[in-house]
């Protein structure tokens, strides 16, 4: 026994070893897939066929297609926290470091249009059917990724308040988490690029509005919540 013992959690080390590799693997060509078509109406299929296995090989990994696309939403949420975390930095004054970290928010959103389809098809989803489908482990790294945003903000809001420059009356919580939400809607109407509004009473008019013109709303919306 004391022989085997050694022999034996070699084996089951090269064993995780090698299905985390896989399960990297695996996300790693999600994520691909995303970033060149978009999140809509991919299938498992069509992601074991990128990375050269058959789809029972990513069920072996995955509980199914929502806990892929969840551990897959990590990745780029991980990119959204630093960009978000380095406008922080660069800012001095509260308020610019509000209006850098939304501009940022907008910034990685517009580049990756991905990001904003995947975060909303699992945000329109009852929780519990999330944990129905979506294992601990990966719905923990999912809302560590979220969180990771929101703390940026969330501290960002709470120091302005310390420091006298916001005059916020909710919680500094609450208002990052609605505007990380109504974020999302702002971006997937800068990707649309349509403007609806009346031309006349009871008759629709189509305009144009560009990516530009969002994120400018966005932050003075953001600046406008916390000012007096």
């Amino acid at each position: 026994m004391a022989t085997n013992a050694p022999a034996t959690d070699g084996r089951r080390k090269a064993a995780a070893a090698r299905r985390k590799a896989r399960q990297a693997e695996i996300i790693a060509a999600t994520r691909q897939i995303f970033d060149s078509k978009g999140v809509r109406d991919v299938q498992i299929e069509e992601i074991a066929s990128a990375v050269g296995i058959n789809r029972a090989i990513v069920y072996r990994h995955f509980t199914g297609k929502e806990e892929l696309f969840a551990l897959t939403l990590v990745g780029y949420l991980e990119e959204l926290h630093d960009a978000m975390a380095a406008a922080a930095a660069s800012g001095s004054a509260p308020g610019e470091q509000l209006e850098r970290i939304v501009g940022a928010f907008v910034d990685y959103g517009v580049a990756h249009p991905a990001f904003v389809d995947c975060a909303q098809a699992l945000m329109v989803r009852p929780g519990d059917e999330l944990l129905d489908e979506i294992a601990e482990g990966p719905l923990f790294k999912l809302g560590r990724g979220i969180t990771s945003c929101l703390t940026v903000l969330s501290d960002t809001l709470s120091h302005g308040v310390e420091e006298g420059a916001f005059d916020l009356s909710d919680d500094p919580v609450l208002l990052a988490n609605a505007l990380y939400a109504s974020g999302l809607g702002a971006l997937q109407l800068a990707r649309l690029g349509i403007l609806v509004s009346e031309a006349a009473p009871g008759i629709p008019t189509v305009g144009q509005i560009s990516a530009a013109q969002v994120r400018s709303y966005m932050v003075r919306s953001a600046l406008a919540l916390v000012t007096a």
